[in-house]
């Protein structure tokens, strides 16, 4: 049975990391809103919800008449459905804790130029922006990416996973953190990266896998924009 992903069109957003399990497990999916009258699907589901369920904002999943809400939920209940998640209890509830470390993380980023209200411009809390990108970049990007990076450093020799010995979607996860950070921040992350080796060696090994090689090549990958989480705002990345 074909996934039906639903997130806005037009930014990676929190939909790419469920896309990115996606494409590594070669599942048959619909970026629904990227589809001719998706966009007013998706906007009727969250409106009209399905059956006894309303998914309260995208990324959301259906499933046949099942329908998973949130990117860390998502993800734990495709992990072991698309071979993207430890064999294991113990394993599994690992890799999602460290899934909604990533959700903090990506939070906390969108935060630095939407500090006071979603609902403003980011020109209209700039100011405050300010102050909120420094501290992530001095304090939060430390704390995070120190924590990510003890976790790789208890895996073995060769090839780098965050839970267990294969590739998971926290891994995926974690790569398209590292892309979304460079993006936003290219200055402040060209000074940390050398502090996280790990981190960076993980990133390389996902883009090399042969089908997320071939979907980063292709028209189904959607470029960071200013519309998104990550958004590059040169003077909220410090000196």
């Amino acid at each position: 049975m074909t996934y039906e992903l639903y997130y806005w069109d037009g930014i990676p957003g929190r939909g790419e990391f469920v896309r990115l399990a996606l494409e590594q497990a070669g599942a048959d999916y619909v970026d629904v809103a990227r589809t001719d009258g998706g966009m007013a699907r998706m906007m009727a589901m969250m409106k009209n919800g399905a059956g006894n369920f309303t998914p309260f904002a995208p990324p959301f999943l259906k499933d046949g008449d099942l329908v998973v809400s949130h990117a860390a939920n998502i993800l734990l209940y495709l992990g072991g459905r698309l071979g993207l998640a430890p064999a294991d209890e113990a394993g599994r509830i690992r890799a999602n804790g460290l899934q909604l470390s990533i959700t903090d993380m990506v939070a906390e980023a969108h935060d630095t130029h939407h500090p006071i209200a979603v609902s403003l411009y980011y020109e209209d809390q700039k100011a405050e922006a300010l102050r909120r990108a420094e501290d992530f970049r001095k304090e939060r990007v430390p704390k995070f990416l120190g924590y990510f990076e003890k976790q790789l450093r208890k895996a073995a020799d060769g090839q780098i996973h965050a839970v267990g010995d294969a590739v998971t979607y926290v891994d995926l996860s974690l790569f398209h953190l590292l892309e979304g950070l460079r993006y936003a921040f290219p200055n402040a992350m060209r000074t940390a990266e050398p502090d996280y080796p790990l981190l960076v060696v993980l990133n390389a090994q996902v883009r090399e896998l042969p089908r997320i090689k071939a979907y980063l090549a292709s028209p189904r990958r959607l470029a960071f924009n200013e519309e998104g989480i990550f958004r590059y705002y040169p003077e909220l990345d410090g000196d």
